[in-house]
């Protein structure tokens, strides 16, 4: 047993390459960067994750599904920052040339980061899904939860009943892989996922890359209430994903 939970941590960290490229950018950038440098730290951000891509697609480490994964989570997640700036929900705090509607370009990649992760954990691990929802009412779901980080601000937030729908249909939903005799459920890897994804978030704060409303005036915890809105994105992640396993 001691080698297999080796194995899985390996995968995972094979699985999580980009996303922790990065954090460890996050965190480089954060601990060296001076204002007087000729180019923002976000736009090297920017720059230095547009590297990294390049470099797993040529060396093999990423493929092209996954690569057509990663770019409509950017394009999701660009659309989402959009949004939650203007409504103040947080702030980038610094100058960036590349940037759209204030939010810099690599927070996309934040997002896609997520979608990455998921993609190559389903290639690498052989995952196969047992009792997955219907995929049209799996695909309205995701629609819901993605329309509700929007309306949410405006009308009632729906998240509770968006709770109970994922419990319904993901509750008997199983992650099997072909190395392992046992199976996972698949609601304890969204939370699993969403627990380290809120750990992330706070390092992206904690080193000012992003701040909430209650971090102005000095760094506190990010609410945990974001590990809710994690877990609901989680969803929206793995039918994205979803989507194009099924297409290929």
């Amino acid at each position: 047993m001691p080698g297999l939970l080796r194995r899985f941590i390996v995968l995972q960290l094979n699985a999580a390459i980009f996303g922790i490229g990065i954090l460890a950018l996050l965190l480089l950038t954060w601990a060296v960067w001076q204002d007087d440098w000729p180019v923002y730290r976000y736009d090297f951000l920017f720059i230095c994750v547009l590297a990294i891509q390049g470099m797993l697609l040529w060396s093999g480490w990423e493929t092209w599904q996954e690569a057509r994964v990663i770019f409509v989570f950017h394009i999701v997640g660009v659309a989402m920052e959009i949004f939650k700036t203007y409504v103040g929900s947080w702030v980038y705090p610094e100058p960036s040339a590349l940037a759209l509607g204030g939010v810099p370009l690599f927070t996309g990649f934040m997002y896609s980061a997520v979608g990455s992760y998921i993609a190559r954990f389903w290639r690498l691990s052989g995952m196969r899904l047992e009792n997955a929802p219907p995929w049209p009412l799996a695909v309205v779901l995701s629609i819901a939860i993605y329309v509700n980080f929007f309306t949410h601000h405006y009308i009632a937030d729906f998240r509770w009943l968006l709770f109970i729908a994922i419990l319904v249909l993901y509750g008997l939903c199983f992650a099997r892989f072909p190395a392992v005799s046992r199976r996972i459920p698949v609601l304890g890897f969204f939370v699993l996922a969403a627990l380290l994804l809120y750990v992330a978030e706070n390092i992206g704060s904690v080193t000012g890359t992003w701040l909430y409303p209650g971090q102005m005036d000095g760094w506190r915890l990010v609410n945990p209430s974001k590990i809710g809105a994690w877990f609901l994105l989680m969803i929206v992640s793995f039918t994205l994903v979803q989507s194009v396993q099924r297409r290929d």
